[in-house]
């Protein structure tokens, strides 16, 4: 497998797809261990690489280099690579007029269509402007929730396993009789991507300017729809038979409960956080004061907050993300379609943000709801 030829969502979906198979019984795991030493190096080198790039740039802004006369003709080097190439002013605004023509080229002019074929991917996708490319990752890196979450970018509907039970091993004496072979089950998730939408209308002033588009967009609109699967992991955690319910001993959530509902997590849960509201937060730390607890009342667990409609009833939620997954067929960068017509007379555009997701929990002990006798009954 040649890691130069592969895309970093290459590199980063195999990444993600090698601990699944280091439970197979045939498993090479010399061979597993040097390939996720390979492709961390590749991913490292590309990462040095462009940030000597960023760095030439920045020289080159203050005033370093070269400066051809005013007679000269100033063309692009025929060396000069994809990523540099995507992160031009030229570049971006040819993705903003893709973007504006429904992502259909023949609709673009020939300057635009040759500059966004020639540095087409290698699976032939249009690739997105370095610099939306990297307000896509700081849209998921940014979300608390979303960023500590498994996310895999196969296509169609993914399968995902789990041992519902497994049988336990034992000694061997010599000359004893066979082990019996294990009795092992198990059990899928499957992960049903939904179209996740925001509607925004723009005037048309708007979108004569291609770039501040195209930022726009990424930046808002990706950050509206990153929010809302944010929430729906949330839900799917609160609704899916593998996480464990814990019944509060009140009619309000305490440092008690918080504690007694951590013990439901099972051992692989290495990295738990409690997710609730800043109200339930602000009433436990209030209580905990009051009381003159000296200790933590979130038992040392990170806290991180989402909103009361999200909890849909519980109280808090006390989760090692890694056992939720969310799985992108269409890749995390949402994609846009444009309606000129419902609101022509008004000069609005109404632009539809999308992304295609399935999300949720695909590991049983990692994730524990907290109720109140009041909304189980």
């Amino acid at each position: 497998m040649d890691f130069k030829e592969m895309t970093v969502e290459e590199l980063e979906e195999r990444k993600s797809a090698i601990p699944t198979e280091l439970d197979e019984e045939s498993a090479d795991l010399d061979a597993l261990e040097e390939e996720v030493k390979g492709i961390n190096a590749e991913l490292e080198t590309r990462k040095e690489a462009e940030a000597k790039r960023e760095e030439i740039r920045a020289e080159v802004a203050n005033g370093k280099g070269v400066v051809l006369a005013a007679t000269e003709e100033i063309k692009e080097t025929d060396n000069m690579s994809n990523t540099e190439m995507r992160s031009s002013k030229e570049y971006k605004d040819a993705y903003g007029e893709f973007i504006k023509k429904n992502y259909d080229l023949n609709k673009l002019n020939e300057e635009m269509r040759a500059l966004l074929t020639t540095n087409a991917e290698e699976d032939g996708m249009i690739a997105v402007p370095t610099g939306v490319d990297d307000r896509i990752r700081t849209a998921w890196e940014n979300d608390e929730i979303m960023s500590r979450i498994t996310r895999t970018f196969f296509k169609g509907n993914l399968k995902v396993g789990h041992e519902a039970s497994a049988g336990p091993a034992v000694f061997h004496s010599e000359g004893g009789d066979a082990v019996e072979p294990e009795d092992l089950s198990i059990v899928y998730t499957e992960l049903v991507p939904a179209m996740i939408k925001k509607v925004v209308e723009v005037s048309d002033e708007v979108l004569a300017i291609n770039g501040t588009l195209v930022d726009y967009l990424y930046d808002e609109v990706e950050y509206q729809i990153v929010k809302l699967a944010s929430k729906t992991a949330i839900g799917k955690i609160i609704a899916s038979t593998l996480t464990e319910s814990y019944t509060l001993a009140g009619a309000t959530p305490t440092t008690v409960d918080i504690v007694k509902a951590t013990g439901k997590l099972s051992g692989e849960a290495t990295n738990p956080v409690l997710i609730t509201t800043r109200a339930t937060a602000a009433d436990i730390k209030a209580a905990a004061l009051a009381a003159n607890f000296a200790y933590d009342p979130f038992n040392g667990l990170p806290v991180l907050y989402t909103d009361s409609a999200a909890l849909n009833g519980a109280s808090f939620i006390i989760a090692d993300l890694s056992g939720v997954q969310a799985n992108f067929p269409e890749g995390d960068g949402a994609k846009f379609k444009f309606d000129e017509l419902t609101k022509a007379d008004a000069d609005i555009v109404r632009i539809i943000g999308r992304l295609y997701a399935g999300i949720d929990v695909v590991a049983p002990g990692k994730t524990v709801k907290a109720v109140s006798e009041e909304s189980e009954s």
